[in-house]
């Protein structure tokens, strides 16, 4: 059996195990989700063609896809910020119609989400208070946050004081002081240099174990993808619908030499960087069979 083969069929069983699952497990779930832009004057724009997934609680899944193929438009649907076409999203069993109250999102733009003018510990309190959460009780969760990311010395600074790296961390640490159902990432390290990156990713798998938070994490590296997720989800290219949902089999504790370095850590990238090639040549699962040839005569 190749590696690819191998790959595959591990794919395939996490395809059945997803499929069995019991309702109550499910933290997010994906059903028959297409969005299109209709804008009038302009020709319409299917971005989502059709999109079947859901997400256990707990769990770490990771999309990636080639570029322009609707993943920040799929975060931001899931996260009821743009309206479907068809279809649904559906959030510890309620409908998603608008931005629900157990999902918190940390976008790329770090420098944009947050308030220069307050300071770190206000910046994170201010959707306490939009939660009415009591005042001693804000203090605590703000406390807990800057201790979970590293940031409890700089509390009292503000982000215009901060690196790149410590600003996207009070981003996180608003986000999970927030304690949301379901956290959302759309590419939040790309602006980042590689070592922050490296140690932001550490950050991410630590908050997903300590905290138990369900994360849907959407990235354009594929390395990050399969560093980081416990399912890889491969989208391809536009109008999107499902390439493959990749189960990453690596050992639950990873760190950035030994993992990175894992034979199998290399098929795993090399599979999904495979899928991703194939989606930007045009490959689809919804494709039409290629009609076969006729027989020359003879």
């Amino acid at each position: 059996m190749s590696i690819i083969q191998s790959v595959r069929l591990r794919s395939a069983a996490a395809d059945a195990t997803a499929a069995g699952r019991v309702g109550d497990d499910v933290a997010l779930d994906l059903r028959s989700v297409q969005k299109t832009y209709d804008t009038p004057g302009r020709p319409q724009v299917e971005a989502i063609r059709h999109l079947d997934f859901s997400i256990r609680r707990g769990e770490l899944v990771c999309v990636v896809g080639p570029s322009g193929a609707g993943k920040t438009t799929l975060l931001r649907s899931i996260a009821g910020l743009l309206d479907l076409t068809a279809g649904e999203v559906v959030l510890d069993g309620e409908v998603v119609a608008g931005p629900p109250q157990g999902m918190a999102v940390v976008f790329q733009e770090y420098g944009r989400s947050l308030f220069p003018w307050m300071t770190v510990r206000q910046n994170i309190e201010l959707p306490l208070k939009e939660k009415g959460i009591a005042k001693a009780e804000r203090h605590a969760k703000i406390d807990r946050a800057l201790e979970e990311v590293g940031l409890t010395e700089a509390a009292e600074q503000h982000p215009w004081q901060l690196s790149g790296g410590m600003q996207q961390r009070v981003a996180i640490a608003r986000a999970i002081a927030f304690e949301p159902s379901v956290l959302l990432m759309d590419e939040p390290f790309a602006a980042v240099d590689a070592q922050t990156r490296a140690e932001l990713e550490d950050l991410v798998r630590k908050l997903w174990k300590d905290l138990g938070v369900t994360v849907l994490f959407v990235t354009h590296d594929i390395d990050e993808a399969v560093y980081l997720g416990e399912r890889v989800i491969v989208l391809s290219n536009r109008p999107t619908v499902l390439m493959e949902d990749v189960r990453v089999d690596l050992p639950s504790e990873r760190d950035q030499l030994t993992t990175r370095s894992d034979a199998h850590f290399g098929e795993l990238r090399g599979h999904v960087y495979e899928l991703i090639q194939r989606a930007k040549r045009g490959d689809r699962p919804d494709a039409p069979p290629a009609a076969a040839s006729s027989p020359q005569e003879a």
